[in-house]
């Protein structure tokens, strides 16, 4: 029997990702694509990408012509801070599992006695397997703690943190503003919330759990990229001389053995390399008493959407890549 899916918020970004990818997952049904503004029209004439992939329309509510349709899983894609009241409206029963693409439980996880997970994969793996409510992370908070993980859990990581990140355009959602134009982003590179950043809490959360990482001081300037879709961070600290840069290497590897997406390169890497994937690329190099590390990542994808889909496989008993052995174009 597949797995029924709902998603709320259908008609953004990740809400099209999402699509697109469970429209072909094997193991999925979509049984709902919620949209209080658009109901009655077809998925497709907004996500242009999927006409002629299938015939769903959007709906206001659960309810279909056979009577509510209870999913085994929903997605929520809204706004930042709408997932809350969301779920209260809905008032979804127990045993529907609920993943959150938005920000309002990665840092307070709380919701009416029980605790949202939060959905870092090759982190929390076990956890996500028996979670009822899952708080996907931030794609910046992705590459990153991908980048800084097995250094925090090795006692590597005790020197300020410094981070460099650039991304896409779709990183910003689909309402426009100024800085979201054409006209703006092309050809145009510029810093914005240098050091504040949203995803800074949720980062500085989960190294606070490793000895030593969760005091370094985490200096984080972001970028806006004239690009769609992606992310490059190029992050630096500073090392001991205990470890050489094989046997650094050589942790990474043995630290993602079992994440099927995360992959360590020998060779710099390049954005390209993992757009339109649910990969993540980490590269690392010692220079003169310093970890330079990259890591790349698709910011709709890894970021965002195929991690829900992941997390979804894991609760599920899944094949965690199960719907998402996706090629990139490196071209």
């Amino acid at each position: 029997m597949k797995i029924k899916a709902a998603i709320a918020g259908g008609t953004g970004y990740t809400a099209g990702e999402l699509l697109r990818i469970l429209i072909n997952h094997p193991d999925v049904e979509i049984v709902s694509v919620l949209s209080s503004s658009l109901s009655g029209e077809r998925v497709s004439s907004v996500h242009r990408d999927l006409t002629g992939d299938t015939n769903l329309r959007f709906t206001s509510d659960l309810n279909s012509p056979n009577g509510v349709i209870i999913p085994d899983v929903l997605f929520l894609t809204l706004g930042h801070g709408l997932s809350q009241s969301y779920m209260d409206q809905l008032n979804l029963p127990l045993g529907c599992k609920v993943i959150d693409l938005g920000n309002d439980f990665r840092l307070n996880s709380q919701y009416k006695g029980s605790s949202f997970v939060y959905g870092l994969c090759e982190l929390n793996r076990a956890e996500i397997k028996d979670a009822i409510y899952i708080a996907n992370p931030g794609c910046f908070a992705t590459s990153i703690l991908l980048a800084l993980l097995p250094l925090s859990i090795s006692g590597e990581l005790s020197q300020d943190i410094h981070i460099h990140a650039i991304t896409g355009s779709t990183g910003a959602g689909k309402s426009l503003s100024e800085t979201t134009h054409f006209s703006y982003r092309d050809s145009n590179i510029s810093v914005y919330k240098p050091f504040t950043h949203q995803h800074l809490g949720e980062i500085k959360k989960v190294l606070s759990k490793f000895p030593g990482a969760g005091s370094s001081e985490i200096n984080f300037v972001p970028l806006r990229g004239d690009f769609t879709r992606g992310i490059f961070a190029s992050i630096y600290t500073k090392c001991s001389d205990n470890l050489s840069l094989d046997e650094i290497r050589s942790m990474y590897r043995d630290f993602y053995s079992s994440s099927p997406f995360v992959k360590i390169s020998d060779e710099s890497i390049s954005l390209k390399e993992v757009v339109n994937t649910n990969k993540a690329m980490i590269h690392i190099e010692k220079h003169n008493g310093y970890w330079h590390i990259t890591s790349i990542i698709d910011n709709l994808l890894k970021g965002a959407s195929g991690q829900a889909v992941q997390n979804m496989n894991i609760i599920f008993s899944l094949e965690e890549d199960c719907g998402l052995k996706l090629k990139g174009s490196a071209f």
